[in-house]
Protein backbone atom coordinates (compact mmCIF):
# COMPACT_ATOMS: atom_id res chain seq x y z
CA UNK A 1 0.00 0.00 0.00
CA UNK A 2 3.40 2.18 -0.74
CA UNK A 3 1.96 5.91 -1.05
CA UNK A 4 -1.79 5.34 -0.59
CA UNK A 5 -3.05 7.18 2.08
CA UNK A 6 -5.90 4.94 2.84
CA UNK A 7 -5.64 3.68 6.55
CA UNK A 8 -2.85 0.85 7.27
CA UNK A 9 -4.12 -2.37 8.90
CA UNK A 10 -0.74 -4.27 10.26
CA UNK A 11 -3.78 -6.91 11.12
CA UNK A 12 -4.71 -7.05 7.56
CA UNK A 13 -1.31 -7.78 6.38
CA UNK A 14 -0.57 -10.56 9.11
CA UNK A 15 -3.64 -12.72 8.26
CA UNK A 16 -2.74 -12.48 3.89
CA UNK A 17 0.96 -13.51 4.70
CA UNK A 18 -0.09 -16.11 7.27
CA UNK A 19 -2.88 -17.53 4.80
CA UNK A 20 -0.68 -17.32 1.90
CA UNK A 21 1.87 -19.58 3.59
CA UNK A 22 -0.83 -21.90 5.03
CA UNK A 23 -1.89 -22.22 1.53
CA UNK A 24 1.58 -23.15 0.27
CA UNK A 25 1.75 -25.86 2.07
CA UNK A 26 -2.09 -26.76 1.13
CA UNK A 27 -0.69 -26.63 -2.98
CA UNK A 28 2.32 -28.23 -1.97
CA UNK A 29 0.38 -31.20 0.06
CA UNK A 30 -1.98 -31.16 -3.10
CA UNK A 31 0.68 -32.08 -5.95
CA UNK A 32 2.49 -34.65 -3.53
CA UNK A 33 -1.03 -36.90 -2.75
CA UNK A 34 -1.90 -36.43 -6.55
CA UNK A 35 1.78 -37.68 -7.13
CA UNK A 36 1.03 -40.56 -4.08
CA UNK A 37 -2.44 -41.86 -5.63
CA UNK A 38 -0.77 -42.40 -9.13
CA UNK A 39 -0.75 -39.26 -11.38
CA UNK A 40 2.25 -38.19 -13.38
CA UNK A 41 3.99 -35.62 -11.80
CA UNK A 42 4.98 -34.25 -15.01
CA UNK A 43 0.86 -33.78 -15.44
CA UNK A 44 -0.36 -32.64 -11.88
CA UNK A 45 2.81 -29.75 -12.36
CA UNK A 46 1.31 -28.74 -15.33
CA UNK A 47 -2.60 -28.79 -14.71
CA UNK A 48 -1.80 -26.41 -11.09
CA UNK A 49 1.08 -24.11 -13.34
CA UNK A 50 -1.87 -24.05 -16.07
CA UNK A 51 -4.11 -23.12 -13.84
CA UNK A 52 -2.42 -20.45 -11.42
CA UNK A 53 -1.34 -18.63 -14.44
CA UNK A 54 -4.91 -18.49 -15.95
CA UNK A 55 -6.68 -17.45 -12.45
CA UNK A 56 -3.78 -14.91 -12.01
CA UNK A 57 -3.66 -13.02 -15.37
CA UNK A 58 -7.08 -13.30 -16.04
CA UNK A 59 -9.09 -12.95 -13.00
CA UNK A 60 -10.13 -9.47 -14.16
CA UNK A 61 -11.51 -10.59 -17.25
CA UNK A 62 -12.70 -13.78 -15.92
CA UNK A 63 -14.65 -11.79 -13.23
CA UNK A 64 -15.65 -8.73 -16.03
CA UNK A 65 -16.91 -11.58 -17.92
CA UNK A 66 -19.35 -13.68 -15.64
CA UNK A 67 -20.60 -10.86 -14.29
CA UNK A 68 -21.51 -9.34 -17.61
CA UNK A 69 -19.48 -5.86 -17.06
CA UNK A 70 -18.48 -3.81 -19.39
CA UNK A 71 -15.53 -1.34 -18.65
CA UNK A 72 -16.74 2.51 -19.03
CA UNK A 73 -15.09 5.64 -20.04
CA UNK A 74 -15.46 9.23 -18.82
CA UNK A 75 -17.64 9.88 -21.28
CA UNK A 76 -19.95 6.75 -20.65
CA UNK A 77 -20.31 7.07 -17.17
CA UNK A 78 -19.16 11.01 -16.21
CA UNK A 79 -20.61 10.90 -12.87
CA UNK A 80 -18.96 7.44 -11.55
CA UNK A 81 -15.73 7.77 -12.77
CA UNK A 82 -15.68 11.59 -11.34
CA UNK A 83 -16.31 10.10 -7.77
CA UNK A 84 -13.14 7.56 -8.46
CA UNK A 85 -11.02 10.32 -9.76
CA UNK A 86 -12.10 12.50 -6.57
CA UNK A 87 -11.54 9.14 -4.20
CA UNK A 88 -8.04 8.16 -6.19
CA UNK A 89 -6.84 11.93 -5.08
CA UNK A 90 -7.74 11.73 -1.71
CA UNK A 91 -6.26 8.47 -1.45
CA UNK A 92 -3.21 9.37 -3.43
CA UNK A 93 -3.57 5.58 -5.26
CA UNK A 94 -3.50 5.00 -9.04
CA UNK A 95 -6.69 5.24 -10.71
CA UNK A 96 -8.57 1.70 -11.81
CA UNK A 97 -10.53 0.91 -14.49
CA UNK A 98 -14.54 1.72 -14.05
CA UNK A 99 -17.24 -1.13 -14.72
CA UNK A 100 -20.30 -1.65 -14.89
CA UNK A 101 -22.53 -4.40 -14.43
CA UNK A 102 -26.28 -4.33 -15.78
CA UNK A 103 -27.50 -6.21 -13.17
CA UNK A 104 -29.89 -5.23 -10.44
CA UNK A 105 -28.67 -6.91 -7.79
CA UNK A 106 -27.02 -3.91 -5.52
CA UNK A 107 -23.47 -4.25 -4.99
CA UNK A 108 -19.72 -3.19 -6.10
CA UNK A 109 -16.42 -5.37 -6.55
CA UNK A 110 -13.07 -5.05 -6.95
CA UNK A 111 -10.58 -7.36 -9.16
CA UNK A 112 -7.46 -7.62 -10.60
CA UNK A 113 -3.84 -8.91 -9.79
CA UNK A 114 -1.74 -6.10 -9.21
CA UNK A 115 -2.74 -2.02 -9.64
CA UNK A 116 -2.37 -1.81 -13.59
CA UNK A 117 -5.29 -4.63 -13.69
CA UNK A 118 -7.13 -3.39 -11.24
CA UNK A 119 -11.06 -2.91 -12.02
CA UNK A 120 -13.40 -1.21 -9.86
CA UNK A 121 -16.72 -2.25 -10.79
CA UNK A 122 -20.44 -1.35 -9.78
CA UNK A 123 -23.84 -2.87 -10.94
CA UNK A 124 -26.85 -0.43 -12.45
CA UNK A 125 -28.92 -1.67 -9.18
CA UNK A 126 -26.56 -0.38 -6.63
CA UNK A 127 -26.46 3.22 -8.76
CA UNK A 128 -29.84 3.21 -8.88
CA UNK A 129 -30.70 2.85 -4.66
CA UNK A 130 -27.45 5.38 -3.60
CA UNK A 131 -27.47 8.61 -2.95
CA UNK A 132 -24.55 10.16 -3.91
CA UNK A 133 -22.13 10.26 -0.39
CA UNK A 134 -23.40 6.40 0.25
CA UNK A 135 -22.07 5.47 -3.42
CA UNK A 136 -18.79 7.07 -2.78
CA UNK A 137 -18.45 5.30 0.77
CA UNK A 138 -18.68 1.86 -1.05
CA UNK A 139 -16.60 3.02 -4.16
CA UNK A 140 -13.93 4.12 -1.19
CA UNK A 141 -14.48 0.62 0.21
CA UNK A 142 -13.60 -1.44 -2.74
CA UNK A 143 -10.24 1.37 -3.44
CA UNK A 144 -9.44 0.11 -0.25
CA UNK A 145 -9.03 -3.86 -1.26
CA UNK A 146 -6.40 -2.72 -4.08
CA UNK A 147 -4.63 -0.26 -2.04
CA UNK A 148 -4.14 -2.71 0.76
CA UNK A 149 -3.99 -5.25 -2.10
CA UNK A 150 -6.16 -7.77 -0.39
CA UNK A 151 -7.75 -8.03 -3.95
CA UNK A 152 -4.34 -9.75 -5.41
CA UNK A 153 -4.24 -12.40 -2.12
CA UNK A 154 -7.52 -13.45 -2.81
CA UNK A 155 -7.15 -14.24 -6.39
CA UNK A 156 -4.39 -15.80 -5.53
CA UNK A 157 -5.63 -18.24 -2.52
CA UNK A 158 -9.15 -18.82 -4.74
CA UNK A 159 -6.99 -20.66 -7.49
CA UNK A 160 -6.49 -23.82 -5.31
CA UNK A 161 -10.33 -24.14 -5.01
CA UNK A 162 -10.62 -23.67 -8.95
CA UNK A 163 -8.16 -26.26 -9.70
CA UNK A 164 -9.39 -28.72 -6.65
CA UNK A 165 -13.16 -28.08 -7.85
CA UNK A 166 -11.79 -29.54 -11.02
CA UNK A 167 -10.22 -32.34 -10.68
CA UNK A 168 -12.99 -33.63 -8.49
CA UNK A 169 -15.77 -33.58 -10.99
CA UNK A 170 -13.23 -34.93 -13.31
CA UNK A 171 -12.19 -37.86 -11.29
CA UNK A 172 -15.69 -38.42 -10.63
CA UNK A 173 -16.99 -38.74 -14.06
CA UNK A 174 -13.30 -40.71 -14.55
CA UNK A 175 -14.76 -42.98 -12.03
CA UNK A 176 -18.20 -43.01 -13.38
CA UNK A 177 -17.19 -44.37 -16.49
CA UNK A 178 -14.20 -46.19 -15.92
CA UNK A 179 -15.69 -48.87 -13.58
CA UNK A 180 -13.57 -51.33 -11.13
CA UNK A 181 -11.79 -52.56 -14.41
CA UNK A 182 -8.34 -54.11 -13.84
CA UNK A 183 -5.26 -52.23 -14.41
CA UNK A 184 -1.94 -52.44 -16.03
CA UNK A 185 1.50 -53.41 -14.04
CA UNK A 186 0.13 -54.22 -11.04
CA UNK A 187 -1.10 -51.04 -10.06
CA UNK A 188 -4.12 -49.48 -8.91
CA UNK A 189 -7.31 -49.66 -10.89
CA UNK A 190 -7.91 -46.39 -13.00
CA UNK A 191 -11.35 -45.87 -11.20
CA UNK A 192 -9.45 -46.35 -7.79
CA UNK A 193 -6.66 -44.12 -8.83
CA UNK A 194 -10.08 -41.50 -9.49
CA UNK A 195 -11.58 -41.71 -6.70
CA UNK A 196 -7.91 -41.15 -4.74
CA UNK A 197 -7.62 -37.81 -6.78
CA UNK A 198 -11.12 -36.80 -5.67
CA UNK A 199 -10.01 -37.45 -2.21
CA UNK A 200 -7.23 -35.62 -2.24
CA UNK A 201 -9.00 -32.57 -4.04
CA UNK A 202 -11.80 -32.54 -1.84
CA UNK A 203 -9.28 -32.33 1.45
CA UNK A 204 -7.43 -29.58 -0.55
CA UNK A 205 -10.54 -27.66 -1.35
CA UNK A 206 -12.54 -27.68 1.83
CA UNK A 207 -8.87 -26.57 3.65
CA UNK A 208 -8.59 -23.59 0.83
CA UNK A 209 -12.22 -22.73 1.31
CA UNK A 210 -11.93 -21.98 5.06
CA UNK A 211 -8.49 -20.42 4.50
CA UNK A 212 -10.08 -18.06 2.04
CA UNK A 213 -13.52 -17.79 4.15
CA UNK A 214 -11.03 -16.44 7.22
CA UNK A 215 -9.44 -13.61 5.47
CA UNK A 216 -12.55 -12.86 3.76
CA UNK A 217 -14.32 -11.71 6.45
CA UNK A 218 -11.05 -10.01 8.04
CA UNK A 219 -10.83 -7.66 4.98
CA UNK A 220 -14.22 -6.69 4.19
CA UNK A 221 -14.17 -5.07 8.37
CA UNK A 222 -10.83 -3.81 7.06
CA UNK A 223 -11.92 -1.95 4.26
CA UNK A 224 -14.79 -1.00 6.22
CA UNK A 225 -13.11 1.20 8.41
CA UNK A 226 -10.26 2.12 5.62
CA UNK A 227 -13.20 3.52 3.79
CA UNK A 228 -14.86 5.14 7.23
CA UNK A 229 -11.46 7.08 7.95
CA UNK A 230 -11.03 7.92 4.22
CA UNK A 231 -13.91 9.85 3.71
CA UNK A 232 -14.30 10.92 7.32
CA UNK A 233 -18.75 9.89 7.02
CA UNK A 234 -18.54 6.10 8.21
CA UNK A 235 -22.43 6.99 8.47
CA UNK A 236 -23.04 6.95 4.87
CA UNK A 237 -21.05 3.59 4.51
CA UNK A 238 -23.58 2.15 7.25
CA UNK A 239 -26.72 3.67 5.37
CA UNK A 240 -25.38 1.96 1.92
CA UNK A 241 -24.88 -1.16 3.63
CA UNK A 242 -28.12 -1.18 5.72
CA UNK A 243 -30.15 -0.21 2.35
CA UNK A 244 -28.87 -2.81 0.34
CA UNK A 245 -28.76 -6.01 2.30
CA UNK A 246 -32.20 -4.68 2.98
CA UNK A 247 -32.75 -4.93 -0.51
CA UNK A 248 -31.57 -7.87 -1.05
CA UNK A 249 -34.40 -9.96 -0.34
CA UNK A 250 -36.20 -8.32 -3.07
CA UNK A 251 -34.49 -9.48 -5.52
CA UNK A 252 -35.16 -12.85 -7.79
CA UNK A 253 -33.40 -16.10 -6.24
CA UNK A 254 -32.21 -16.72 -10.37
CA UNK A 255 -30.22 -13.50 -10.00
CA UNK A 256 -29.02 -14.01 -6.95
CA UNK A 257 -27.85 -17.50 -7.59
CA UNK A 258 -26.16 -15.69 -11.03
CA UNK A 259 -23.72 -13.81 -8.80
CA UNK A 260 -23.00 -15.85 -5.77
CA UNK A 261 -19.56 -17.22 -6.96
CA UNK A 262 -18.54 -13.67 -6.30
CA UNK A 263 -19.35 -13.45 -2.93
CA UNK A 264 -16.39 -13.32 -1.53
CA UNK A 265 -15.75 -10.03 -3.54
CA UNK A 266 -18.69 -7.98 -3.07
CA UNK A 267 -19.08 -5.49 -0.89
CA UNK A 268 -21.95 -7.08 0.88
CA UNK A 269 -22.88 -10.98 0.04
CA UNK A 270 -25.85 -11.53 -2.20
CA UNK A 271 -27.91 -13.99 -0.25
CA UNK A 272 -31.70 -13.64 -0.59
CA UNK A 273 -32.46 -14.74 2.64
CA UNK A 274 -31.17 -14.32 6.50
CA UNK A 275 -29.42 -17.37 7.52
CA UNK A 276 -28.04 -18.75 4.32
CA UNK A 277 -24.59 -18.88 5.42
CA UNK A 278 -25.31 -21.77 7.93
CA UNK A 279 -22.61 -21.10 10.31
CA UNK A 280 -19.71 -17.80 10.43
CA UNK A 281 -17.49 -20.80 9.25
CA UNK A 282 -18.33 -21.03 6.04
CA UNK A 283 -19.96 -16.53 5.63
CA UNK A 284 -17.96 -14.69 3.34
CA UNK A 285 -18.35 -11.40 5.10
CA UNK A 286 -19.32 -10.49 8.67
CA UNK A 287 -22.43 -9.82 10.09
CA UNK A 288 -24.30 -6.80 9.11
CA UNK A 289 -24.20 -5.86 12.47
CA UNK A 290 -20.67 -6.35 13.52
CA UNK A 291 -19.96 -3.86 10.61
CA UNK A 292 -22.58 -1.69 11.54
CA UNK A 293 -21.23 -1.35 14.62
CA UNK A 294 -17.55 -1.01 13.60
CA UNK A 295 -18.86 1.58 11.85
CA UNK A 296 -20.55 3.40 14.94
CA UNK A 297 -17.76 3.17 17.16
CA UNK A 298 -15.42 4.84 14.18
CA UNK A 299 -18.47 7.89 14.00
CA UNK A 300 -18.17 8.13 17.90
CA UNK A 301 -14.30 8.61 17.63
CA UNK A 302 -14.63 11.13 14.63
CA UNK A 303 -16.74 13.03 17.04
CA UNK A 304 -20.02 12.71 14.83
CA UNK A 305 -22.19 10.48 17.57
CA UNK A 306 -23.62 7.98 17.42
Amino acid sequence: MAGSKFRPDRGLTTRMVTTMGLLALVYAAFVVGLVLVGLNVWLVLLVVAGFALFSYFASDKIAMFSMGAKEVTPQQAPELHAVVDRLCAMADMSKPRVGIADTDVPNAFATGHNEKSAVICVTTGLMRRLDGPELEAVLAHELSHIAHRDVMVMTVAGFLGIVAGFLTQAGLRFAMFAGAGRSNNNGPAPAVVALLVVLVSAVAWALSFLLTRALSRYRELSADRAAAYLTGRPSMLGSALTKITGDMAQIPSRDLRQVEPFNAFFFAPALSRKGFSFSQLVATHPPVDQRLSQLSEISRQLGQGG
